[in-house]
């Protein structure tokens, strides 16, 4: 899809009322910064011969078949490494595989400027990513429309407000208005200054991936020895479905895996489009490819940190058009979070849907992929807030609406809903209350002692009756949103950065300008 391709410790009771961190510049009340860690069991759909049949498809692909690297070093790397190379096919024994995954880590972290905003990937561990790529945003005020910087950095603003959103991946929606050669130095330079949470560079030429490493050290205050000696950003790159890997993508791979900068391989398969039409098939194709890419990836720099990407769905058969949230999704990326488990790989998946506006259509779509999500083990999710129009659009009201499902993840997952201590079965309250005509808890001491914390409290949600609803303007929830969206962009406040480190990425980024940023051919 254009989108894609292009594209503290647990409190007592959170999530309640009381429990609610207020923004010093705001009144919106959300949930605190905090990794969502997945306290469920996977589903997991595949028997044990289902997860033989299709490791066997992945092993067939890979042995027989071949995955074609266009890039002449990555083809160097992997012959030197083992694998067999005619032409740009490359073909990947059994043995060598299950080697090189060995030294994928199944658990690393990732550290941005700021380390209080540190994340953990792999394991139990769930990180959320803001939308990323989409060339066009929409909004309740002017509609559809290109992209542009201000647009930009309106959603950098959200990214960095929203304690559930704890990574700003790619751009937000593509700044059209700024010449691309110069539009990632312009973009990552204000991504460093209005947030201070884990960064991505996108994989697209050598002076991009070579430009957001260097920025990424300066913003960091660090050696380059310190930036290498543990993950500091990201790269996500795609394949080329059907069993390609580009140039560009492969070349920000080399790169960063030599610096020892994580690396998420996700392969872009529609079922029935870039991938056979059955889910299993469109699934092991896609595993294939990913991991042909890890092999290089742990052939350049062993223990490399390393994560396989699902961005499995199927097409509208009727009209060709990618459809995404939905049944077939959901089941797909089950399916490649079982397979993950089997390999001994971290995950990323994605909050998706098809909808152009956000409707009621927008948000099952987006729950249904989003609870996949966590009932895969996902560990990453892109595009978890903001996404529409299978990633043609960006939206600051849908942003806020996905935001609302993000932090239910991260209520439910909330360890003190099950507690089961004396005080949490409550007999002595069950007591208190007993039998009497009317009887209620409301007034319970049991209750009194607990009701502001007991209970999630909504960000955008109306739990008011209808009338009550009524009276207060009527407000469907995209214009609640737009309002919430319109009210943090107003009281906004960048997170601290040194003024020296300010001035060495302005002048990193004149210099970089100066001397003309990455080629284009316009």
């Amino acid at each position: 899809m254009i989108g894609e391709r292009n594209m503290a410790s647990r409190r007592k009771r959170s999530g309640g009322r009381a429990g609610n961190h207020r923004n010093s510049s705001s009144s919106i009340n959300q949930m605190p910064w905090q990794q969502v860690v997945n306290i469920d069991d996977p589903i997991e759909p595949l028997s044990e011969d289902g997860i033989q049949n299709i490791h066997e498809g992945v092993l067939e692909i890979l042995e027989n078949i071949g995955i074609e690297f266009m890039n002449p070093e990555a083809l160097q790397i992997l012959k030197k490494g083992g694998a067999s190379v005619r032409g740009e096919n490359v073909r990947i024994g059994r043995d060598l595989l299950a080697e090189m995954l060995t030294y994928v880590p199944q658990e690393f972290t990732i550290t941005p400027r700021n380390p209080n905003r540190e994340i953990t990937l792999g394991g139990k561990n769930m990180a959320f990513v803001n939308v990323s790529s989409p060339p066009n945003m929409w909004d309740l005020e002017r509609g559809k429309r290109a992209g542009d910087f201000e647009g930009f950095k309106d959603f950098m603003k959200l990214t960095q407000f929203f304690n559930c959103i704890h990574v700003a991946g790619g751009y937000p929606v593509e700044p059209v208005d700024i010449h691309a050669s110069v539009r990632h130095l312009d973009c990552l330079y204000e991504k460093l200054i209005l947030t201070d949470k884990v960064v991505h560079a996108y994989s697209l030429g050598k002076e991009r991936v070579e430009d957001v490493m260097e920025m990424v050290r300066i913003a960091g205050g660090l050696t380059h020895e310190e930036f290498e000696e543990k993950p500091r950003m990201y790269t996500n790159i795609n394949s080329v479905s059907p069993l390609k890997h580009d140039f560009p993508m492969l070349d920000g791979t080399i790169r960063l895996a030599k610096r020892g900068q994580p690396i998420v391989v996700t392969p872009f398969t529609l079922a029935g489009a870039m991938a056979p039409v059955t889910m299993s098939g469109a699934v092991t194709l896609s595993l294939a490819e990913g991991l042909a890419a890890i092999v290089m990836i742990q052939m350049i720099r062993k223990g490399c940190p390393s994560m396989i990407g699902t961005f499995t769905s199927n097409v509208d058969m009727k009209s060709g058009a990618p459809a995404f949230g939905t049944p077939e999704y959901m089941r797909a990326t089950q399916m490649t979070g079982q397979l993950a488990r089997f390999y001994g790989l971290p995950m990323r998946s994605s909050g998706v849907c098809t909808a152009n506006v956000p409707d009621g259509q927008a948000i099952w779509e987006t729950s249904n992929s989003l609870w996949a999500a966590v009932q895969s083990g996902t560990n990453l999710v892109y595009h978890a807030a903001g996404w529409l129009e299978g990633g043609l659009i960006a939206s600051p009201e849908k942003f806020i609406m996905d935001c609302e499902i993000l932090q239910h993840i991260q209520r439910y997952m909330d360890t003190s809903l099950c507690e089961t201590n004396t005080e949490d079965i409550a007999i002595s309250a069950i007591k208190e209350v007993g039998h009497l005509p009317g009887a209620n808890y409301f007034s319970a001491k049991h209750t009194q002692e607990r009701y502001e914390n007991a209970f999630y409290s909504p960000l955008i949600s109306d739990w008011t009756n209808y009338e009550a609803w009524n009276l207060n303007g009527g407000n469907w929830t995209a214009q609640r949103a737009h309002k919430m969206y319109k009210q943090i962009i107003k009281d906004f406040q960048p997170p601290p950065i040194d003024e020296a480190i300010k001035e060495e990425l302005k002048s990193f980024v004149a210099r970089r300008k100066s001397e003309g940023g990455a080629p284009t051919d316009f």
